[in-house]
């Protein structure tokens, strides 16, 4: 009966763990893709206040720095899930 149950499992949890892995990567993604853009509004918003002094320079260097990681996790996790589901 043992031998019958870890068979069965061995052939349905591969089918389980894979979308699960997909779908984690993709709500992954999604929120760093939300990060991605609420620094955008951010880095809009002080490009339009920019005084030209180092600290305005500063509150648009560091978020955009922010954004471009933020976004290119977000693509590279949902790049991970196609990958994950086309295997």
């Amino acid at each position: 009966m043992g031998g019958l149950i870890s068979k069965f499992l061995s052939h349905v949890m591969p089918g389980i763990i894979r979308p699960l892995h997909a779908l984690w990567n993709e709500v992954i993604g999604f929120l760093f893709l939300v990060f991605a853009a609420i620094s955008g509004f951010y880095v809009f918003r002080a490009v339009r206040n920019f005084e030209g002094n180092m600290e305005s320079l500063a509150h648009v260097v560091f978020p955009a720095l922010f954004g471009v990681v933020m976004a290119y996790f977000g693509i590279s996790s949902f790049l991970r899930a196609r990958r994950i589901s086309r295997s």
